[in-house]
């Protein structure tokens, strides 16, 4: 995937030159190793800022919504999907947008590679298709880049963007005989107090940051039920219940829409795995509706519409 890193240059840069997009949305070499960030440009000579590997983790569509100009932007399988649904819930228009398709093998679990070297303090880290070399002060590791995969790469049905203008490779194979639901399956296996201490162990440790809302892209509310104070939703406070009531209401807003890009774990500080919610909504609205989020422009998320003759056969 670092051969991608001078085609979107040249594509960001042709973009501005002739004036067809007025910003140009991608990822830069962040401040540390594994952590790249967002980076908007305006000029052609920004275009060499432009970077593409496997730490582009954060989901760009936090940077369109409610956008007027005309954007470029570069898009793989996740990516692509919550633009999908930004266009349906008119946060943006597709004709607004030029999107540059990239195949996408995965993103690296920083934190995994972290424990793989004893936490020692990382000062470089290069890749190819199938290596991590990781250095340090006094070290030097060669990693398999397959075994370090986010947990939600190693699951993605959706390598290549869904929607595109131009691709800067040929598209990857799907994976094919992927079981996203395994573990959600064991959890529905155990009895609802089990379930409840599973869940209230996974975010004991939850400091409340929001990071998790701010780095997910389809938490583009004006206010959100966390800040609102007439009435007020939650409490503010670490008290186990309020945290539990901010998780889940949180998932329940992404039903039918969550894409599972995994921009909610990336950034979370303390590590909680909080997909465990949004993907037994996933499950429920797959197999309910037949319903993945993101692929189709032209019909609006489930909870979002209403029919008369939904079968309700599931609500007990």
């Amino acid at each position: 995937m670092i051969d991608y890193t001078e085609k979107i240059r040249e594509t960001a840069r042709r973009l501005l030159e002739k004036g067809e997009v007025e910003v140009f949305i991608g990822y830069r070499k962040g401040s540390v190793p594994m952590m790249n960030e967002p980076a908007l440009i305006r000029s052609p000579e920004e275009a060499n800022q432009l970077h593409w590997d496997s730490n582009c983790g954060l989901n760009l569509c936090n940077y369109l919504t409610k956008r007027t100009e005309k954007i470029g932007i570069i898009a793989n399988g996740c990516n692509s999907r919550n633009m999908v649904t930004h266009i349906v819930e008119n946060q943006i228009r597709r004709e607004q947008l030029y999107v540059v398709g990239i195949p996408c093998k995965g993103m690296i679990d920083h934190r995994a590679v972290r424990r793989a070297v004893n936490h020692r303090e990382i000062l470089d880290i290069r890749e190819d298709d199938e290596t991590l070399t990781v250095r340090g002060t006094d070290f030097d590791e060669s990693l398999g880049k397959r075994d370090f995969l986010q947990s939600n790469c190693r699951i993605c049905a959706h390598h290549n963007p869904v929607i595109y203008d131009e691709m800067v490779a040929e598209p990857i194979e799907e994976n094919g005989g992927v079981e996203p639901y395994k573990d959600v399956e064991k959890i529905e296996q155990m009895t609802p107090q089990r379930k409840w201490g599973f869940f209230t162990r996974m975010i004991s440790h939850c400091i409340r940051c929001y990071a998790c809302r701010n780095a997910c892209p389809l938490c583009y509310c004006p206010t959100c039920f966390t800040d609102e104070s007439r009435p007020q939703w939650v409490g503010k406070s670490s008290d186990p219940t309020d945290t539990m009531t901010f998780h889940i209401l949180r998932a329940y807003h992404c039903a039918g829409r969550c894409t599972d890009c995994g921009a909610c774990e990336r950034v979370c500080p303390v590590g909680i795995s909080m997909r465990q919610f949004t993907k037994k909504l996933n499950k429920d609205v797959q197999e309910f509706f037949s319903w993945e989020a993101g692929l189709d422009l032209q019909q609006r998320p489930p909870l979002d519409v209403y029919r008369p003759d939904d079968y309700n056969d599931f609500i007990k």
